[in-house]
């Protein structure tokens, strides 16, 4: 009879030692998928907010280059095809920041991504040379904000 016992409390141990390590496999397992993830979504925060700022500089540099093409001594380049691409980088800077903004839980965030935009399109709307040059040196600054602000949720 004790070797029935012994047999059966060994089974019972053996049980009970592959229940914990299938529990702490799982957990293991579980805890090593959670960070996959939570990476995964930090490089694609990382690659939005990247590109986004990248397209919100080129539409910048473009409308600026039409202004003085409309308003001062043109630089070199037809003013229709700067404008057409004023256009293709501005829809480029708006599909970037629908990435931005479908990754990121912070409003605040997504609504100052929403706002730079708006002012970097002022940008051309300027009156004079000294209201230009005041856009410009706030959108360059609001961009730079925003990265700052990006940074924050990675």
């Amino acid at each position: 009879m004790e070797s029935i016992i012994a047999s059966a409390i060994a089974v019972l141990g053996t049980l009970l030692g592959s229940g914990i390590t299938l529990a702490f496999q799982q957990r293991g397992t579980e805890r090593s998928h959670q960070l996959s993830r939570r990476e995964t979504l930090r490089q694609e925060r990382l690659d939005a907010s990247s590109a986004y700022a990248g397209a919100l500089v080129d539409y910048r540099r473009c409308l600026v280059h039409l202004w003085f093409c409309e308003h001062e001594q043109p630089p070199p380049g037809d003013p229709d095809a700067v404008r057409i691409r004023a256009y293709d980088l501005r829809s480029r800077a708006q599909e970037a920041l629908f990435r931005v903004q479908m990754l990121t839980d912070d409003e605040r965030l997504s609504r100052t991504a929403e706002d730079v935009l708006t002012d970097i399109t002022k940008l051309f709307k300027a009156d004079g040379r000294a209201e230009l040059d005041e856009l410009r040196v706030r959108t360059r600054d609001e961009i730079s904000r925003l990265v700052g602000l990006a940074k924050q949720h990675l």
